[in-house]
C-alpha cells in the first residue's frame, strides 16, 4: 500500500496544472466534466499502462540504475524540446 500511495502522490504533483490538465479543462467546457473525466481516466490509464508494461520489461534486462538515468535523459530532452517549441 506503501508504494501505491508513493506514486498516487508523485503522479498527483507531477500532473497539476500540465498540458493533460489544462486540455480535460477545455474538452469539459465543451463535452461537460464527467465526459472528459472519464475520457482523461482512460486516456491517462492507456498511456500509463503502457509505461508500466515497459518500464517492467526494462528492469528485467537493464539495471535499474541504467532505466533511472534514460528516464532522466529522456525528462531532460523532453523538456529541452518544450523549451524550443519543437513539442
Amino acid at each position: 500500500m506503501d508504494g501505491i500511495l508513493a506514486i498516487f502522490f508523485a503522479i498527483f504533483l507531477a500532473e497539476l496544472g500540465d498540458k493533460t490538465q489544462l486540455a480535460t479543462i477545455a474538452f469539459a467546457s465543451k463535452y461537460g466534466w464527467k465526459t472528459a473525466f472519464t475520457g482523461a481516466v482512460l486516456g491517462l490509464a492507456a498511456v500509463n499502462l503502457l509505461g508500466a508494461i515497459l518500464g517492467d520489461k526494462l528492469g528485467d534486462v537493464l539495471p535499474i540504475d541504467l532505466v533511472h538515468k534514460g528516464a532522466g535523459v529522456l525528462f531532460i530532452l523532453f523538456g529541452v524540446l518544450m523549451l524550443l517549441g519543437k513539442i
